[in-house]
């Protein structure tokens, strides 16, 4: 059976290792652009078998938080290429996550201090990140029926620009409670049209923006991140979870993605918070499943050893041990990160965490 720190084959990516670096927002992004200290950051970690990068908004309208870039700009690609060039001539790989907030954001962000768009005009209970601090997100809009294909090629510019930006793949992120996620669960989506209502038309959005980017840049660089039965921004759990998310999957392995990203529980909390059964997913889908959420080392390896997972993605221990993948080759012990720096700042708490000495 393969192991942890064995080479795998991610559709037309090939990684060094089965450690993945999960996607992290950490707020110092120039504006909406990533800066130099990004670069630093992302080349340290460049370790991993795979980075991927933090959530990059696909269109103004995305942002939910302040000081995270987008992937949408001649600007923005600009910078993400400074990122790419130098995760690559460290000898890594690297994703971007694409991603809508939807309805998790603040009048702040949104051009002209319009209402963030959503499935649903009903407000989250849930906070964001502004110049403020922590606030409460605003009241939402449902997008229009006609909207929707516009939503679509909004991810399918963004993955263009992905590419431009010399990325190896992309993620998209349907996960968390963000706008895909909000589509999926009947606990938030209250629509009586086409993409509302039946388990096959909360899941319609969903599947078009995941053929419709396949199609654009090729399904062997496309992936996509769930998360079934996270609470995460007032994520209420869906009548019925496995029975959504198997029909998703069902519908996506025919595409032949590059991986499926499956935060397993509470996102960075408890594995158990509902049941579901995750290995029905890794079934049905016939790419690369990578596991996510509260991994241990010893977890790890049993996961791939054992054929449960393809791959195991990482988030907080990369954010303080940016030499993850030495750490747990040896079993070294990891540092721990400082929750005072997580959010906002400069180098602090973000480049200046030390590896291990030789």
């Amino acid at each position: 059976m393969p192991s942890l720190f064995d080479p795998l084959q991610v559709g037309a990516v090939s990684l060094s290792n089965r450690v993945v670096m999960a996607p992290l927002t950490r707020n110092r992004s120039v504006g909406l652009v990533p800066g130099p200290l990004a670069v630093e950051y992302y080349r340290q970690r460049a370790s991993a078998g795979l980075i991927i990068s933090e959530g990059a908004q696909i269109i103004p309208e995305g942002q939910g938080y302040l000081d995270t870039p987008g992937i949408h700009s001649p600007e923005q690609i600009a910078a993400w290429r400074q990122v790419t060039d130098a995760v690559h001539e460290a000898g890594g790989k690297i994703a971007v996550q694409l991603w809508h907030v939807g309805r998790i954001s603040h009048a702040d962000f949104q051009p002209g201090g319009a209402r963030p768009q959503s499935a649903t005009d009903r407000p989250a209970n849930s906070k964001t990140f502004t110049k403020d601090g922590f606030v409460n997100v605003a009241a939402p809009r449902a997008l229009t029926t006609d909207e929707l294909p516009g939503i679509v090629q909004a991810y399918v510019h963004a993955a263009h620009a992905a590419m431009a930006a010399g990325f190896d793949a992309v993620e998209v992120h349907g996960a968390n409670g963000y706008l895909l996620d909000q589509f999926l669960r009947d606990s938030i989506n209250d629509r009586t049209d086409a993409y509302g209502g039946s388990i096959e038309n909360r899941a319609r959005l969903l599947l078009e923006v995941m053929q419709a980017i396949a199609d654009a840049i090729g399904a062997d660089r496309t992936g996509l991140r769930l998360s079934p039965v996270t609470p995460v921004n007032d994520a209420g759990q869906d009548s019925d979870a496995q029975a959504l998310f198997n029909y998703v999957v069902e519908q996506l392995s025919p595409m032949k993605l590059a991986f499926l990203h499956v935060i397993e529980g509470h996102t960075g909390g408890p594995r158990d918070v509902a049941p579901f059964d995750y290995g029905a997913l890794r079934q049905r889908f016939k790419g690369v499943y990578i596991a996510n959420n509260g991994y241990t080392r010893e977890m790890a390896i049993e996961a791939v050893s054992t054929g449960h997972a393809d791959a195991v993605a990482f988030g907080r221990s990369f954010i303080s041990n940016p030499d993850l993948v030495r750490r747990l080759r040896l079993n070294a012990p990891l540092q721990k990160a400082h929750s005072a720096t997580m959010y906002g700042g400069g180098a602090e708490g973000y480049t200046d965490y030390p590896a291990l000495a030789d």
